[in-house]
């Protein structure tokens, strides 16, 4: 079909390549703004994005454009020429437009884009952004209620401008995340998130339109409890954590995420983990960064709980630990120790 749109493609780390995606088909019913629970960044974070090439003009585009998420969200975007820069941006037009979604861009190797913009306006600007802090396309929630004429869309994306094959259609369009993937709120039909579809690719929503700047919802979503909350006191962002000497602590509202420092002082083994009856998530980053990824675990530990066991250097760490469900609360203990 002439006109059939540019759609980006949903971008997957090397090591979940070998595994089967889990999606599901979706119920009719409603639909919902997503974000895949495992992508995103620690709440605050300062995100380091490096251009990779482009001329000036693209890259003046970008940095005007792409911090209106930081406006909206508790995050920070720093531009810079930084080799360790966590986003690397790259403006290939032959690789189309695509992202990887939220924390999943630590998992890159450094001297690879994370991010390509193949052509640049304000709206795909803002979607692939919207991706690289930890969105995912609305179409691909499992209560999305869309019902795909599936024989128009692979008809039309296996033509110009995408030229995808079967399996890249169903993955980036028809599939959807299983339930307990994503985090999600309300569906808005003017999300930034959600692509152009003409009316004969579904049988019972009709065409959606494209949208070029972020929503009202877009705007609350990111900067709700589900992800990137405003700033809570220091002493509960970045709690002491010492080596021996657990500290009780609860998620107390929901989405909070509660985030300390490890200071390590001697080469070796250490062991972090929880106990109790919350099921929560443990994340490490470090050292001396709070996006930089050593690793997470959620029930490796007794019961529900998690427990990383990590050989460390002398630096400081940060580990956070979050519900495994946004919605729910419940007490921990948190304890570090050198084996």
């Amino acid at each position: 079909m002439p006109g059939a749109p540019k759609i980006c493609f949903d971008k997957i780390l090397p090591l979940n390549l070998r595994r089967a995606q889990r999606t599901r088909s979706a119920p009719a019913g409603r639909l919902r703004a997503i974000a895949p629970k495992d992508s995103i960044w620690v709440n605050g974070s300062r995100i380091r994005i490096r251009f990779l090439d482009g001329d000036a003009r693209q890259r003046d585009m970008v940095r005007s454009i792409a911090p209106e998420w930081a406006n909206h969200a508790n995050l920070q975007f720093e531009f810079t020429q930084d080799p360790n820069a966590e986003i690397r941006v790259t403006f290939n037009e032959d690789d189309g437009a695509w992202s990887y979604i939220g924390r999943d861009n630590l998992g890159i190797p450094k001297h690879a884009a994370t991010l390509n913009l193949g052509w640049q306006d304000q709206a795909v600007i803002l979607h692939e952004f919207g991706h690289m802090i930890g969105l995912a396309h609305e179409h691909s929630n499992p209560e999305g209620g869309i019902v795909w004429n599936e024989a128009a869309v692979i008809r039309d994306l296996s033509g110009p401008p995408n030229f995808w094959d079967e399996d890249t259609i169903r993955h980036n369009v028809l599939e959807k995340y299983s339930a307990d993937q994503i985090r999600g709120t309300d569906f808005d039909r003017e999300s930034i998130m959600l692509y152009a579809f003409p009316d004969d690719w579904t049988q019972n929503t009709g065409p959606t339109h494209e949208n070029k700047v972020l929503s009202g919802q877009d705007k609350a979503f990111v900067g709700g409890a589900s992800m990137y909350p405003g700033a809570a006191p220091p002493e509960k962002r970045a709690a002491e954590l010492a080596l021996g000497k657990p500290v009780k602590a609860e998620i107390s509202r929901r989405g909070e995420e509660d985030l300390y420092q490890l200071h390590i002082d001697t080469k070796g083994v250490y062991t972090i983990e929880t106990s109790g009856s919350t099921d929560v998530v443990l994340a490490l980053y470090g050292p001396s960064s709070p996006t930089r990824l050593i690793g997470e675990d959620d029930d490796g530990g007794a019961g529900f709980n998690a427990r990383l066991v990590e050989a460390l250097s002398p630096g400081t760490y940060f580990v956070q630990v979050r519900h495994y469900n946004p919605d729910r609360t419940g007490a921990y203990k948190l304890a570090a120790s050198r084996r």
